[in-house]
């Protein structure tokens, strides 16, 4: 006997979408945190600890950008019509207090803030090389 299920296809649907998209941002916030803590210690061995960490404030500033807009793209079909644009003023407000704080340099906490661009990269380079497990 064939059982029946209640479950609407767009429901099940959706909910693989969205299960896809969770696993998508963890994957995304852990290579961001691996590049971190390696392009940290590549700075810190090749100039010094104040720029790496200056790095490690813009590298965090990035994570925390990214987990912001995360949460913006995922209320966008259930609250928002459309993506703010308020996470944006975060790495602004950093940028800010680098130029004005003397002891914060602005390019190692720029080059930081990329960091989960080089995240995003990696992943577009994962999916786009072929692979036998497929």
């Amino acid at each position: 006997m064939r059982e029946v299920s209640n479950q609407n296809p767009a429901s099940s649907e959706s909910k693989d979408s969205m299960r896809d998209y969770y696993q998508l941002q963890w994957e995304l916030l852990v290579t961001t945190l691996i590049l971190t803590a390696i392009f940290f210690a590549f700075v810190w061995y090749f100039y010094s600890l104040a720029i790496a960490l200056n790095y490690l404030l813009g590298a965090c500033t990035g994570v925390v950008y990214l987990k912001v807009l995360a949460r913006n793209v995922e209320q966008l079909g259930t609250e928002n019509s459309k993506v703010g644009k308020s996470q944006i003023a975060l790495f602004v407000g950093v940028i800010i207090v680098a130029t004005q704080w003397k002891q914060l340099q602005v390019l190692p906490i720029f080059l930081g803030f990329l960091t989960y661009k080089a995240a995003l990269l990696i992943y577009m380079l994962r999916i786009l090389m072929p692979s036998d497990s497929r």
